[in-house]
């Protein structure tokens, strides 16, 4: 029997795995009966510590919740009103499709603006992808660019080491005599379902882990020996710094960055004080980043010294202004100290990838560039039509999978842009935020109703073939099948001429290293067959004149010749500390003396999940506080606040704890936006709060925030 379809005495047990944005690919062993998904099961397998956490494990509750979107919606009541009636899927499609046409033939396509989010990353119910392949065929349409998530780490990629491929395989972490997570928490956000797994593992060997974060999260409560607490958007002074100290001592790996980098003496110049007569010395941090100079010394040397060490970073610090500083700071705090391209080693400020299991193309997009707005613009060109490189007003807004009212920043402002539009669609399973305000809804399938290929982030050497558990509840339809039925209406040739099958097997053909569609459907998990762990750069470390860096100077650059040509002051081509917008130092912290933070939620991934009860009891959705701020503020554990500043207030509880420093406040990001009547949010929703402003690179600056905090 195959052994995705293994019967007990009265279930078939079929196998899958999540398809969600938080990069593990966990092992799912859905119990099926008459068509009904009865448990969800997990466990390790093949080797490997990849066993479901919560989130994964009650998906029986996603897909039978009694929110789930069964029919098409269409507005009839004002834009946020929740005022819909239900209709046909004819009379859906062929109103979308209508009013694609009459878009097209009175302004173009340039005014069809379409949004994906990441409520799928799938192979082939790809968000990204199917919206792409489909917009793409009507012709040149409108997108936003910037990452949410990892912006400031992929321009850091791409100028210091000319890619995005900049990760190692987890196993790596064994090797390590030193681990330093920065701005990382992994027992919530994962990254690749091992991750947890080899920390915990390098941790009970002996391996001397710490955590800088502005909060102990949980990560570094279980896992660090240290918690060094640092001030929001002052990361990049800390690291420079360290580079300090390992120069003053002589403590840097000169053979390495003679013979592997380029640009060091202006890195070098900046960082003694021959640029500009100031030595970015640690009591120079000190005043910044808060973080006393004695143990930034400690931890520099003590990174210089423990080799192979791995200097972890997250993707959080780098989500805030100058964000792209701080992973190029951590790069080269890497480079300095040789653990690049070695075994135990890590690049440090990447984006945390690398090939193995990657399957970039998908499902095959036109090559048509579209339009390009940033997401920080977006809002901005709504309200106000074409600026800001907006090619043509907003005519159609499409939404795929994406809660943009709630995961992006400046919401109120965001609510306001969303009324002025004359046509918005939605796909998705439940009427979100976002959706409170299309015209048409369309409900979507969930990933345990269709067939699809999962592969896991940080180089976890498996994939996992996504049966479909059970056929779909009657009434939603796949993105893909519903871009089809489209595409149909509008007289698009060739959008999908194969059966989802088919364009999986033709996927996997594309990629000569991986597994023909049989050999991934006859096993539960596919592995990779590799030996030992897989290290970014390895080859260019081991024979640098046959394989060089794909950078302009073949080299790790250190000084960037990208970024140099710029020709922006605020993105340098060395790494700078630039203090932040709404920072400590900032004119604003005199009416907003609190930094807001936004990690991720252990309950959520993104603002998927918030409303499944099932998962609430894994929520920590107070806003953490430290005693001597609550103190200020007569506030104690538990009472009700207000957090606010001049874009917006929310109502929230507070949780009182010695586990984030003074003048920094946490509140997890993905709590549904809530407002009442007079604009205050009740659902907790921290983008209430943040600002649509980008770093220079395209970061989005979600954890640049001030506000002020007041007992209700």
């Amino acid at each position: 029997m195959n052994k995705k379809l293994r019967s007990t005495e009265r279930n078939n047990i079929i196998t899958t795995t999540c398809s969600y944005d938080c990069g593990g690919r966990c092992l799912l062993e859905v119990h099926v009966r008459d068509n009904k998904v009865i448990k969800i099961r997990s466990k390790n397998a093949e080797g490997l510590n990849i066993s479901a956490c919560p989130r994964g494990l009650t998906q029986k509750n996603v897909l039978y919740s009694p929110d789930r979107l069964k029919t098409p919606l269409k507005r009839i009541g004002e834009k946020g009103s929740n005022d819909f009636r239900a209709i046909s899927w004819d009379e859906a499609l062929d109103t979308v499709a209508d009013k694609l046409k009459q878009v097209i033939k009175e302004y173009g396509t340039g005014s069809i603006y379409f949004i994906p989010g990441s409520g799928s990353l799938a192979t082939l119910n790809n968000l990204g992808k199917v919206s792409a392949r489909f917009f793409g065929m009507l012709g040149k349409c409108t997108t936003v660019w910037g990452n949410e998530s990892f912006e400031a780490a992929s321009q850091s990629s791409l100028a210091t080491f000319g890619t995005e491929n900049t990760g190692n395989s987890r196993d790596n972490i064994m090797y390590s005599k030193l681990i330093i997570l920065w701005g990382w928490n992994p027992n919530v956000s994962r990254f690749g379902s091992d991750t947890a797994h080899y920390l915990r593992k390098a941790k009970k060997s002996g391996v001397r882990v710490l955590s800088v974060d502005p909060r102990n999260s949980q990560t570094g409560q279980s896992l660090a020996d240290e918690w060094i607490p640092i001030r929001p958007g002052t990361d990049a002074a800390m690291l420079i710094a360290m580079a300090y100290v390992m120069i003053k001592e002589e403590l840097y790996d000169k053979d390495f960055i003679q013979k592997y980098t380029y640009g060091f003496s202006h890195y070098h110049d900046y960082i003694m004080g021959a640029v500009d007569g100031i030595e970015k010395s640690p009591q120079w941090a000190e005043s910044i980043c808060g973080v006393p100079s004695g143990t930034i010394k400690n931890i520099a040397r003590e990174y210089a010294k423990h080799k192979p060490s791995a200097l972890m970073t997250g993707w959080a610090p780098g989500r805030s202004a100058y964000g792209e500083q701080f992973h190029r700071a951590a790069s080269i705090l890497a480079a300095m100290t040789g653990n690049i391209g070695n075994i135990g080693g890590f690049v440090s400020g990447g984006t945390n990838v690398i090939s193995l299991g990657r399957l970039d193309k998908k499902i095959p997009v036109p090559e048509v560039e579209h339009n390009q707005i940033h997401n920080t613009d977006l809002y901005e060109s709504l309200l106000e039509g074409t600026v800001k490189g907006s090619p043509a007003e907003c005519k159609l807004l499409y939404f795929i999978g994406a809660n943009f009212l709630n995961q992006h920043l400046n919401l109120n402002k965001g609510k306001q842009a969303l009324t002025k539009q004359d046509f918005i669609v939605v796909h998705d399973l439940f009427l979100t935020p976002t959706a409170r305000f299309a015209d048409i809804v369309l409900p979507v399938t969930h990933y345990l109703e269709q067939d699809d290929v999962g592969f896991p982030w940080g180089g976890g050497g498996y994939g996992i073939f996504m049966n479909k558990a059970v056929e779909p509840i009657p009434g939603p339809k796949s993105d893909l099948r519903i871009f089809t039925e489209l595409a149909k209406r509008i007289g698009t040739i060739k959008f999908n001429d194969k059966t989802d099958m088919e364009w999986i097997d033709t996927i996997l053909k594309n990629k000569p290293d991986f597994p023909d569609l049989k050999t991934l459907k006859d096993k539960d998990i596919y592995r990779f067959k590799t030996e030992g762990p897989l290290v970014a750069f390895s080859q260019q470390i081991k024979d640098p004149v046959n394989n060089p860096f794909p950078t302009p100077s073949g080299k790790i650059e250190i000084f960037s010749k990208r970024f140099d040509d710029m020709k922006n002051p605020l993105i340098p081509p060395i790494p700078k500390y630039i203090a932040p917008w709404e920072g400590p130092d900032d004119q604003v912290a005199e009416d907003y003396p609190i930094q807001l933070i936004s990690p991720h939620s252990r309950a959520r991934i993104n603002s998927q999940l918030d409303n499944i009860e099932e998962v609430k009891k894994l929520k920590d959705d107070d806003l953490w506080m430290n005693p001597k701020d609550a103190h200020k503020r007569s506030i104690k554990d538990r009472d009700m606040v207000y957090v606010f500043n001049k874009r917006g207030r929310i109502y929230t509880r507070v949780k009182v704890t010695e586990a984030i420093m003074p003048g920094v406040a946490s509140l997890d990001q993905g709590q549904w936006y809530e407002p009442n009547s007079q604009g205050i949010d009740l659902g907790g929703c921290v983008n209430v709060l943040t600002l649509d402003k980008k770093s220079p690179t395209g970061a989005l600056s979600s954890n640049t925030c001030l506000v002020q905090i007041e007992k209700a």
